[in-house]
């Protein structure tokens, strides 16, 4: 059955961006003399930044203010955002689903800045997209928040809700709101219990019943 409501987590999921993500840290951290760990990439997937900002300072050595840092991943970042492309087969999903009348939205734990380039390079930032960036919950996600408040903003109940993730973190988020959970990983492993484990485009479109 489709759902009324379809929340898309943004990187990695709706849009290619992880690996621009890790290129703006490595550039940030080498551009302060600080060495990149070599499992970055897991360290970071689906973490906030200012996690992320905590787990550098603690471990790493970082010395600047979170403000200071986060500019110079920012600027990076935002410089090479134009380049990015949809998740292959995640964009023709959304626009099928939006041709059938399905409220849908992006629930991110990006700060605003970035899921707004990240929404100009897909070419869907128009009005009325239902957006939840980090900046306008209390707490990221694992915690619920952010896909309570997309519901909040669609009124369309939880329970006839499906959310899109490629991460742990998110599809824990995605769970504890109640709402039915498509976990869909950029390399194949199993989401937390009771996610729908998907391995590709189409095994997603059969969960939202697009088959």
């Amino acid at each position: 059955m489709i759902p009324k409501a379809v929340y898309w987590d943004m990187d990695g999921t709706l849009i290619d961006s992880e690996p621009l993500h890790e290129e703006a840290l490595v550039v940030a951290l080498r551009g302060l003399g600080i060495k990149p760990p070599s499992d970055l990439h897991e360290r970071v997937l689906g973490v906030a930044a200012f996690p992320v900002f905590e787990m550098l300072r603690d471990e790493f050595g970082l010395e600047l203010p979170f403000d200071d840092w986060i500019v110079h991943k920012y600027a990076h970042y935002l410089r090479e955002a134009p380049r990015l492309k949809p998740r292959p087969g995640a964009l023709e999903i959304f626009r099928d689903l939006k041709a059938r009348g399905v409220e849908q939205g992006v629930v991110s734990n990006s700060d605003r800045l970035i899921v707004d380039a990240n929404l100009r390079a897909l070419d869907i930032h128009e009005a009325g997209m239902r957006t939840v960036s980090r900046n306008d919950v209390r707490n990221g996600k694992p915690d619920p928040e952010p896909y309570l408040r997309a519901a909040w903003l669609t009124g369309i109940d939880p329970a006839d809700s499906v959310v899109m993730e490629d991460s742990r973190p998110g599809a824990t988020a995605g769970l504890a709101a109640g709402m039915r959970t498509v976990f869909w990983p950029e390399f194949p492993q199993s989401g937390p219990a009771g996610a729908l484990n998907a391995d590709s485009a189409e095994a997603v479109r059969a969960y939202l019943g697009l088959k």
